[in-house]
C-alpha cells in the first residue's frame, strides 16, 4: 500500500538536513544565492521562515511549532515522497529518486514544484525585504540552465507578480504590528491567519503561470491538482490554523504517489482507504462547484463572515475530511444557511 510521508521524524522530511543559519546558504559578492531548485534550499526557506517569525506568533497558542507556516514545509515534503517534484515529461532524471538524498533536484517541468515556487521564494524574499532576516540582507535566487520564466529576487517577483508581494509584505508587516496591538489573542489569531491566508492564496493565483505544465500528467493527477487548488479555497477562507500538529494530519490522506491514467478513485486498489476517501471529497467538492458554476466557494467564502462561523468551518471541513459517515447534503445545506445568515 502506498501512503504519503508527510513526517520525518515528527518534522517535515528532510528538516534536520535544511538549514537553520542564513549564512549556511551559497553566498556570491555578499549576496545570499541559494538554488530554489534544490530541495534543502526550498526547505531551508521555511526553516529559516518559521525561526524569524516564530517571536512574533505569541497569539496563535501554547506551546511550540503554532505558526501556520508549517503547512508549507510539510506540503513540500509531500511532494518530495509522493515523486510530485520529478520530471513528468521522463526527459531528465531531476527528482526521481522520490526522496533519496542523493537527489535533491526538484524538475523546473513539475507543476507541483512549479506551485511551491510561488509559495517559498515569495514569502521567503517578502520576508528578507521586511528586515525579519537583518539589516542589509540581499537575496539573488539562481537559476539554472534552461529554467526560465521566474522570478528571482524581490524587485522581480514584485514587478511580476504585485498582488503576491504586497500581501506578503502585508503579513510580515502585520506580525509586528500584533506585538503592540491591543486586541485580545483570539481576535489577532484570527487577524494574522486571515493575512496569512491572502497572501499564500494570492501566491497560488499567480501560480497560474505554472499552467501549461499540468499538461505532463495524467488526466486523473490533472483533475486531482485542479481539486487540490479548489480546495485550499475552502480551507483559506477558514482562517485554518495549518500549525504543525493540524497541518500534517489535514495532509495525512493525500495521495502517496502521482495518479496514473488507469486509476479510478476513489477506488485505487494499492492507496489507503483514507486516500481514496480525501480523493473522493476532492472530486466532489471541485464537481459541485463547477456544477454550481463556482457558486458552493463563494457561498462558502460569504459564509466564513466571522471568527465563530470560521471556527465551524475548520470543523465541517475536519468532518468532511475524517468521517465517512459525514453526509455531503448536509455540508451543502450548512453552507447555503451560514452564508444566508451572513448577510
Amino acid at each position: 500500500m502506498w501512503a504519503g510521508v508527510i513526517l520525518d521524524n515528527g518534522a517535515p522530511v528532510m528538516w534536520a538536513h535544511a538549514t537553520g543559519q542564513l549564512t549556511d546558504l551559497p553566498i556570491t559578492d555578499g549576496v545570499l544565492t541559494p538554488d530554489p531548485w534544490h530541495y534543502l534550499h526550498r526547505m531551508s526557506f521555511y526553516r529559516l521562515l518559521i525561526a524569524a517569525t516564530d517571536p512574533y506568533m505569541s497569539s496563535m497558542g501554547p506551546g511550540e511549532n503554532q505558526s501556520p507556516i508549517w503547512g508549507l514545509p510539510l506540503q513540500l515534503g509531500w511532494m518530495l515522497t509522493s515523486g510530485r517534484l520529478a520530471d513528468p515529461t521522463g526527459l531528465t532524471v531531476c527528482g526521481s529518486q522520490g526522496g533519496d538524498t542523493a537527489d535533491m533536484c526538484i524538475s523546473p517541468n513539475s507543476w507541483w514544484g512549479c506551485v511551491n515556487y510561488f509559495n517559498s521564494v515569495l514569502p521567503f524574499l517578502s520576508a528578507v525585504k521586511q528586515g525579519f532576516m537583518g539589516e542589509g540582507v540581499m537575496v539573488q535566487m539562481q537559476s539554472p540552465a534552461g529554467v526560465e520564466g521566474f522570478c528571482t529576487n524581490y524587485d522581480s517577483c514584485k514587478a511580476a507578480y504585485p498582488d503576491a508581494m504586497n500581501n506578503w509584505d502585508s503579513f510580515f508587516q502585520g506580525l509586528k504590528d500584533a506585538t503592540t496591538s491591543p486586541l485580545p489573542d483570539n481576535e489577532k489569531k484570527d487577524a494574522i491567519l486571515g493575512l496569512y491566508w491572502k497572501a499564500q492564496t494570492s501566491s497560488t493565483a499567480a501560480a497560474s503561470a505554472c499552467h501549461e505544465k499540468l499538461n505532463s500528467y495524467s488526466g486523473v493527477e490533472k483533475a486531482f491538482a485542479n481539486s487540490w487548488l479548489n480546495a485550499g479555497e475552502y480551507v483559506a477562507a477558514a482562517h485554518f490554523q495549518s500549525n504543525l500538529e493540524l497541518a500534517s494530519q489535514f495532509m495525512s490522506p493525500l495521495p502517496g504517489r502521482i495518479l496514473r491514467e488507469d486509476d479510478v478513485p476513489p477506488n485505487i486498489p494499492d492507496l489507503t482507504t483514507e486516500e481514496n476517501h480525501s480523493l473522493y471529497i476532492f472530486s466532489w467538492m471541485k464537481s459541485i462547484d463547477n456544477f454550481l458554476g463556482g457558486t458552493l466557494a463563494n457561498m462558502w467564502r460569504k459564509a466564513m463572515c466571522s471568527v465563530t462561523t470560521r471556527e465551524s468551518g475548520r470543523e465541517m471541513l475536519r468532518q468532511l475530511l475524517f468521517n465517512p459517515e459525514y453526509a455531503t447534503s448536509s455540508f451543502l445545506s450548512i453552507v447555503t444557511s451560514m452564508s444566508t445568515s451572513c448577510g
